[in-house]
This record gives structure tokens, C-alpha cells and sequence, in this order.
């Protein structure tokens, strides 16, 4: 386990928060406020490490107690371009008319910084998710829930669309947000005394 004042988690999404917390690694969570339009010539992978490494240091900028400060930005990427957060219930229809019967992918920037030494570590992790053909019926009650409405790609894999998705082949917490498996290898690798949770009975073993 980690001491929460160890690892700042850079990210205003409650979803990473609890994953961080199922996963056994405390954290203090302190959003990151950065501009997070992508640059001329950056590709997904591209674009999710920088703004991932710009919320770490963001936050780690902030003169906060912390060892570790995690940085992580997810995108939904259709034929090799980024899709964003609908603006509207049209734009979210649109969307997931253009994922229905097809395969995209969702693909995450985690970053971790050592405020102490300075090393800060990137990588980019990515997922395939295949949705079954949708029905102009799913879609609108999908969006009449409002879920689609700040999700990247109009959707969520652990709210009311789970059960569009035919088949994922990768990380699971990826499509979350956080790719937990990943990160945990990379906390360990800059010397995170990180270890899985054990001991006692646990809600969601």
C-alpha cells in the first residue's frame, strides 16, 4: 500500500480516483487545469502523453505535499482521428452512429513524476473496443440517460453503454481511463512502494 501524501493524482475524473482506490493505491486526487487542445501534426498517442505530463506537472508545480504525481488523459480515436466530448445531443448521436458496427480505439497518456529528482516517465496505452450494430432506438435512450454528454466518444464502458460493446481486446481499466496494470508497473519502476492490497475482506474482490 502507499501513504496518500506518497501519490497526487493530477485528474478531476472520479472514475480513476476509485480505480486507484480498488487497486490499493491511496492517493490525494488535486485537478490539473490545462489547456488540452491538440496540436497541429500530433497524433493520439502523442497527444495523450503530452497532456498527461502536463497535468503531473501542473499539479506538481503547485507546491503540493507528494512524491508521485500521476498525470492521465484518455481519447476515443476513430480511423486514426481523435474524437472529443459531444457538444450537444446531435453531435453525441452522431457519434456513436459513426462507432456503431465498428471498431476504434480508446487510448490513454499516463505520466509519472518524481517531484524529488525530477524523472518524469510516459506512456501510452491502447485499446480495442468493438461496438455491436446500434439501433437509432438504443442510441437515443442511451443519450436521454445524459451520460454521453462529457465523455469522450459520447460514451461510458461502465455506465448505460456497456452493453454495446461486442468484444476489447487489451486493458479493460484503459477504456475507464486508467490503465491500471500499466501504471502500477510504472510506480514500481521509479521506486513506488507500491504493493497489491491484502488482508482483511474487501467489497469488490
Amino acid at each position: 500500500m502507499t501513504s496518500s501524501e506518497s501519490i497526487v493524482l493530477a485528474s478531476a475524473s472520479p472514475r480513476r480516483s476509485e480505480l486507484m482506490a480498488l487497486t490499493g493505491l491511496a492517493c490525494r486526487v488535486v485537478p490539473a487545469d490545462i489547456c488540452e487542445d491538440v496540436l497541429p501534426g500530433e497524433d493520439p498517442a502523442e497527444h495523450v502523453m503530452r497532456l498527461s505530463r502536463e497535468k503531473a506537472q501542473a499539479v506538481a508545480e503547485m507546491d503540493l505535499p507528494g512524491h508521485f504525481f500521476v498525470g492521465a488523459d484518455t481519447v476515443v480515436v476513430l480511423d486514426g482521428r481523435i474524437m472529443g466530448k459531444p457538444a450537444d445531443e446531435n453531435q453525441a448521436f452522431k457519434m456513436l452512429s459513426s462507432l456503431s458496427g465498428r471498431s476504434h480505439q480508446v487510448i490513454t497518456g499516463i505520466a509519472v513524476l518524481d517531484a524529488r529528482s525530477g524523472d518524469c516517465r510516459c506512456q501510452a496505452v491502447t485499446t480495442d473496443v468493438l461496438f455491436k450494430a446500434l439501433t437509432e432506438q438504443e442510441i437515443n435512450a442511451y443519450i436521454a440517460t445524459g451520460c454521453p454528454m462529457d465523455k469522450a466518444g459520447a460514451y461510458a464502458i461502465q455506465g448505460g453503454a456497456v452493453h454495446f460493446i461486442r468484444s476489447i481486446s487489451g486493458s479493460y481499466t484503459n477504456v475507464i481511463g486508467l490503465p491500471m496494470t500499466e501504471l502500477y508497473e510504472l510506480l514500481q519502476s521509479m521506486g513506488a512502494a507500491v504493493q497489491s492490497p491484502s488482508g482483511g475482506r474487501h467489497d469488490h474482490c
